[in-house]
């Protein structure tokens, strides 16, 4: 589907202009005719302050409508929005800077960024209450209703994603990638200008942004948005919506609420979990308690969704991610890409008209994931059944999933490794019955005073919170196989009932 994502967003609000588009501290405060003037205001704005087609704008803040107002005005100018986990570090931060090399940086006062002498990057404010340099700004001006003219190929947006060398790549995702994508979406799950969405996921993830927030714009649905997820405020809320997105630690606290009942979601006819495995005991959990099957799906920064089970409720099977999307084709290979048999676990590849373009500035990354047929290299495991349905068992680039935010290991073992004593390191995931999983490290060290205490501090120095070990043991030695290969599958399952038990 060629075109700016802006202009296939407004051309399908025709006849809905009176219909909330968001809803914010339970007051509507905008409709669909008065969102381009207002997106208009922010993109007058960015013009004002420096940025132009194909320009970086980082964007570092929680969830307000005017996140939303601002990541339409940069897709509206044909720049590149670049959002960031407001939890990230200054030195996180630093870095990806560094990368992207934005002509703008967006962020809250409050939160982490480097100084100006570290990264000398034009700057705006962007609060999580709406407020800001940026708005102020936008709302002294006259709007730029003109939406830049753009193919199916220019970018986007670039997602970074922690990289299994401990250094971010950015996945580049087209308006073809993301158009496609919410196209096939909105026929898989059936949505259409009668539904309203309960977005409480954070808006610089892949999930808030391009699934429930592009799903509502494509089909003039109203977004009812929260700043966080809150199971409290969730549940108040449920009864006024018809669909609710989130990852698994989200549904593992509606459980653990004993208001959450059979009434509260009487109006929902879509619960729809990603972004990790959900468990089959809460699938089976959330049924009993409110007689709806999650809609469990399957997707990744570089290619957003992937497969998803199907939208009927039997067809809604625990344990499973469903079907390849339309268009998407999905492989389960083997080591020299030769395809398995139903049943069989291997590597799965895919290719479609959702997949990135590739990362940016990486072009050996790039060519270590993409074959020369076009397929993507996931490094996830998993098999398909007879019918074609997929589910994943594993993932081969030990990758970490916790409270649906990726950490790879070896971004995590770098900072840990070089506290004094430290003489080896791994980190790798355990179940965790809230996050889904918990990053957990084992070292091994050369001193009899070693205080681990110190990691701890280096690793809330280094990173957000949800990188953070939740766990640190120390070890004689680390278990490694007849190549000297550290066995991370040995401590996943030595510690395994860690938090679980």
């Amino acid at each position: 589907m060629p075109g700016n994502l802006v202009a296939i967003f407004y051309a399908r609000h025709a006849g809905f202009g009176a219909k909330p588009a968001i809803v914010w501290n339970d007051a509507p405060v905008i409709d669909h005719a008065g969102l381009p003037a207002t997106v208009g205001r922010y993109r007058a704005a960015l013009a004002a302050l420096g940025v132009r087609r194909g320009d970086r704008v980082m964007v570092k803040t929680e969830n307000s409508p005017a996140f939303v107002y601002t990541y339409l005005a940069v897709l509206a100018s044909g720049a590149i929005f670049v959002p960031m986990n407001a939890a990230y570090t200054a030195a996180e931060v630093a870095l990806l800077i560094e990368d992207a090399e934005p002509a703008l940086l967006v962020h809250a006062a409050a939160t982490p960024v480097p100084d100006e002498a570290a990264a000398p990057v034009k700057r705006a404010t962007l609060e999580p209450d709406g407020t800001g340099s940026l708005p102020d700004l936008a709302l002294s001006l006259e709007p730029d209703l003109t939406i830049e003219p753009v193919a199916a190929d220019d970018l986007a947006a670039i997602l970074f994603t922690s990289g299994t060398t401990g250094r971010p790549k950015g996945a580049m995702l087209s308006h073809g990638n993301l158009s496609s994508n919410v196209a096939a979406l909105h026929e898989a799950w059936r949505f259409s200008p009668d539904d309203s969405i309960l977005h409480a996921l954070p808006l610089f993830h892949a999930h808030g942004l391009f699934v429930a927030l592009h799903l509502a714009l494509y089909n003039a649905c109203t977004l009812v948005m929260l700043p966080k997820f809150n199971a409290a405020e969730v549940i108040a809320r449920l009864g006024r919506v018809s669909v609710f997105m989130g990852v698994p630690t989200y549904y593992a606290r509606l459980l653990a609420d004993a208001s959450f009942d059979r009434a509260a979601c009487a109006s929902i006819r879509l619960f729809v979990s990603g972004s990790a495995p959900l468990l089959p005991s809460v699938f089976d959990a959330f049924a009993a308690r409110t007689g709806h099957r999650i809609l469990e799906r399957y997707g990744m920064t570089e290619a957003v969704m992937i497969t998803s089970n199907r939208y009927e409720q039997a067809g809604r099977i625990a344990g499973t991610v469903g079907f390849p999307l339309p268009g998407v084709s999905l492989n389960i290979v083997d080591a020299e890409r030769r395809p398995l048999p139903p049943g069989e676990v291997g590597e799965i590849e895919i290719r479609g008209p959702n997949l990135c373009a590739g990362y940016w500035r990486r072009p050996e990354a790039t060519a270590e994931s993409f074959h020369a047929d076009g397929f993507f290299r996931t490094g996830d495991t998993g098999f398909k059944d007879a019918e074609g349905r997929v589910s994943i068992v594993g993932r081969s680039k030990d990758l970490i999933i916790s409270g649906g935010f990726n950490v790879y290991p070896a971004e995590v073992e770098i900072p840990l490794a070089e506290v004094e004593g430290v003489v080896d390191v791994a980190v790798f995931g355990v179940p965790h019955p809230d996050f889904g999983e918990a990053v957990v490290a084992a070292v091994t060290v050369d001193r009899a005073d070693f205080d681990v205490a110190a990691q701890e501090a280096a690793a809330a120095a280094s990173f957000a919170r949800f990188k953070q070990p939740k766990a640190i043991h120390v070890l004689p030695e680390l278990p490694r196989n007849a190549m000297g290969k550290i066995m991370k599958s040995e401590l996943r399952k030595r510690y395994a009932d860690s938090f679980t038990a």
